[in-house]
């Protein structure tokens, strides 16, 4: 069997005032993602932690509902080291 995987680098942008995506509809967007690649058969779920910013700066939260709502797929946090 062949995995395949992805890895969520997550929301980027202003506040809901300016446009962007509020902590609650990222959240949800990541767990509707998650639903629909496990559904097509995707074997992994990987989101990337932003200790600085207020949507997703604690991923268990975001792992547990995850992994609440798929069936097969594997969830976990992705670490890059950006120096």
């Amino acid at each position: 069997m062949r995995a395949f995987g992805f890895l969520s680098f997550g929301h980027y942008g202003g506040s809901p005032a300016q446009g962007g995506l509020d902590a609650r509809q990222m959240l949800h967007d990541a767990i509707d993602i998650s639903v629909g690649a496990d559904e097509l058969g995707v074997n992994g779920a990987s989101f990337r932690v932003h200790h600085f910013a207020t949507q997703s700066a604690s991923p268990m939260p975001l792992l547990s509902a995850v992994a609440a709502r798929t069936q097969r797929i594997e969830v976990g946090t992705g670490v890059i080291d950006m120096r």
